[in-house]
């Protein structure tokens, strides 16, 4: 049963919403992102069970709501069933994109060079710590210090995307283009 508190909240929800999508208002964008952002937060964890994708759940269905307010129609659903879509349907992408990522098997198939146990002498793997260490620096700037700071300073992508004041999109972009140019270096060095 709803109480008189609910009906009001979805009212107000309304309004928020209203006037993200005829004006584009920011402080009633504020509103909204303050209301949800908590919840989706919280789903996220549950589903995602990383801290980095539950902020990434966050950013992007509200990035949606804000792109998306035009279509929401009030006569179809409340505000929060809407948005709750949203982000229902941003998380089973996410989903799909963690299982077939790829970032990760870039990461191993330069990295775990290091701990090969094919290596036959301390002076080959010298040489191939050299050469992979030569690479990253040739790497563009911006990739060079995400990969960096993943790999030889062991920060996490979160904490990289906070030093660097920048978004965890951004980060994992970053560094999966360094590791492809990296991999590319490395079997045309191998």
């Amino acid at each position: 049963m709803k109480t008189n508190s609910d009906k009001d909240n979805n009212e107000q929800l309304a309004l928020y919403m209203s006037a993200v999508a005829n004006y584009q208002d920011k402080r009633a964008f504020a509103k909204l992102f303050a209301y949800f952002s908590p919840k989706i937060n919280a789903f996220g964890h549950q589903r995602l069970n990383q801290q980095g994708l539950a902020l990434d759940l966050v950013q992007e269905t509200l990035t949606r709501v804000w792109t998306k307010a035009h279509l929401y129609n009030p006569d179809k659903a409340a505000v929060t069933t809407w948005v709750f879509t949203i982000m229902r349907n941003q998380c089973f992408d996410m989903l799909r994109k963690v299982q077939h990522n790829r970032e990760d098997s870039f990461g191993d198939d330069i990295w775990q060079l290091f701990d090969s146990d094919n290596a036959q002498e301390d002076d080959n793997d010298f040489m191939l710590s050299a050469s992979l260490l030569k690479h990253v620096d040739a790497l563009p700037p911006l990739q060079k210090q995400v990969v960096r700071g993943i790999y030889l300073q062991e920060l996490t992508q979160q904490e990289l995307a906070e030093k660097l004041h920048i978004p965890i999109g951004t980060v994992k972009s970053r560094l999966r283009l360094g590791l492809e140019k990296l991999k590319s270096y490395m079997e045309q060095a191998l």
